[in-house]
């Protein structure tokens, strides 16, 4: 029979009784546990096997249960594989589809440099396609389409239109199909809001602030402030029954004002995901978009304190590029399960780094191209990366954005330029997804653990 012990479990307490455990080399997630399920687990700071866990004058039956949760729950682990990772490859291909270069914005942040070029329909059916082709041939199971720009709503037809040809396509190949429209949320109509909601796609509006904080980054081309037009769209979609998502983006000018942009999120029951200002050549000339560690963690806190008094019943991506639901070597799909394909066809590894293409959508796999290819963004695994090889945290965080860590420091093989604010945040981010759970998911299996 198997000895277990503990891995290397962060744990912290949520309460007097309970407490948050997480495996940063399991892929369970977070566990709260109960006071009872606690000592159980202490039974294991001695390697021993499980049948030895049970004492004389327990419940056996409930206490064996209970093991048997811990173990499943990765919380124990068999002595000889602690280190042991499971690694499941993606099922998913996601794929940008540059439906357009136009935006009627002009965001200071932006790393595209705008025309008034448009994808075609015959281009656009030739895309999908092609993503339909690499995912067949790379044995994907789901298909993720990103309608994107520029303003993709500028050429909504066009999203429509190639939306029910995925599907079609799709249906045929026995994959499953997402989409998303990536949004600025200025000019959205009602029946615009009717289609996208009727051909089940799905919404993601960039809101970086409230009033002049996210007009500071997000403004017309004729430099008049974005917000008011954004709030419009927001409650003309709260009339249709549809719920965006938000994202926003973190630079010095609103971080002073986040705690109340996550309110008005929370308030408005709308998912967010924060992300941070990447440096990039068309951004450059704006010196004031860059934060410091010490701002930026300082008003992530901020921002934490409000939303843990007003916990939502879904989870929330708090950390820029940090997955906590599943651990992975790399930080994103790019390189292995993501495409970008401009309005012209061409397909390049990363939308941040969309003119540096690789091949075309006529290419018969251009995934497999993307695979080979040795040029350009390079995604190297978590282990192989200089400063992340022993990180508690290195797979949750993958060593951070390769193309933010080259352009600082002419690496792709070393840790992020924001390890230190990770570092800072994870802690935090594991706390409020405690409390989270310990609000809403009581019962549930895989995130609550009470055995008395």
């Amino acid at each position: 029979m198997a000895t277990y012990t503990l891995p290397a479990l962060y744990t912290a307490p949520l309460s007097e009784d309970w407490t948050l455990a997480f495996n940063p080399q399991g892929d369970a997630g977070v566990i709260v546990l109960d006071q009872t399920a606690w000592q159980l687990l202490h039974r294991f700071r001695q390697p021993k096997r499980l049948f030895d866990a049970v004492y004389e004058g327990d419940n056996a039956l409930m206490v064996q249960q209970g093991i048997l949760r811990l173990a499943k729950l990765q919380l124990v682990q068999p002595v000889d594989r602690l280190s042991a990772m499971r690694r499941v490859p993606s099922q998913t291909l996601t794929a940008w589809l540059h439906i357009t270069n136009a935006c009627n914005l002009r965001c200071d942040y932006c790393f595209l440099k705008k025309t008034s070029e448009a994808m075609d329909e015959m281009r656009g059916r030739q895309a999908v396609d092609a993503v339909i082709r690499s995912a067949v041939a790379n044995q994907f199971r789901r298909v993720k389409l990103k309608y994107a720009g520029g303003e993709a709503t500028l050429n909504l037809p066009l999203v429509i239109t190639l939306h029910q040809y995925a599907r079609d396509s799709a249906a045929r190949h026995n994959l499953t199909l997402d989409g998303v429209i990536l949004s600025n949320g200025v000019a959205l109509s009602d029946h615009q809001i009717r289609q996208i909601r009727d051909n089940d796609l799905r919404l993601m509006i960039s809101l970086d602030g409230i009033g002049d904080l996210h007009d500071s980054q997000r403004r017309f081309v004729n430099g008049r402030g974005s917000f008011a037009r954004v709030v419009q769209t927001l409650n003309r979609l709260a009339q249709h029954g549809v719920t965006p998502s938000l994202s926003i983006t973190l630079s010095h000018r609103n971080l002073a004002g986040l705690p109340e942009t996550v309110a008005y999120a929370l308030n408005r029951g709308l998912p967010f995901s924060l992300n941070f200002y990447r440096a990039n050549d068309y951004a450059a000339a704006y010196t004031d978009l860059a934060f410091s560690e010490e701002e930026i963690i300082a008003a992530m806190k901020a921002a934490f304190a409000v939303i843990e008094q007003h916990l939502p019943p879904y989870s929330l991506a708090l950390l820029d590029l940090v997955r906590f639901d599943v651990p992975h070597d790399y930080t994103c799909g790019v390189g292995n399960s993501y495409m970008v394909i401009d309005q012209r066809g061409r397909v390049a590894k990363c939308h941040m780094a969309i003119e540096q293409t690789i091949t075309d959508v006529d290419a018969p796999d251009p995934l497999r191209l993307i695979r080979e290819d040795t040029k350009g963004i390079q995604y190297i695994p978590v282990d192989e990366k200089e400063g992340c090889r022993t990180c508690t945290w290195r797979y949750w965080c993958a060593g951070g954005s390769p193309a933010l860590t080259y352009r600082v420091t002419g690496r792709f093989d070393i840790k992020s330029p924001n390890c230190r604010i990770y570092q800072a945040l994870f802690p935090e981010v594991l706390r409020l997804e405690g409390l989270r759970l310990l609000r809403y998911a009581g019962g549930q299996p895989n995130t609550l653990l009470p055995c008395s």
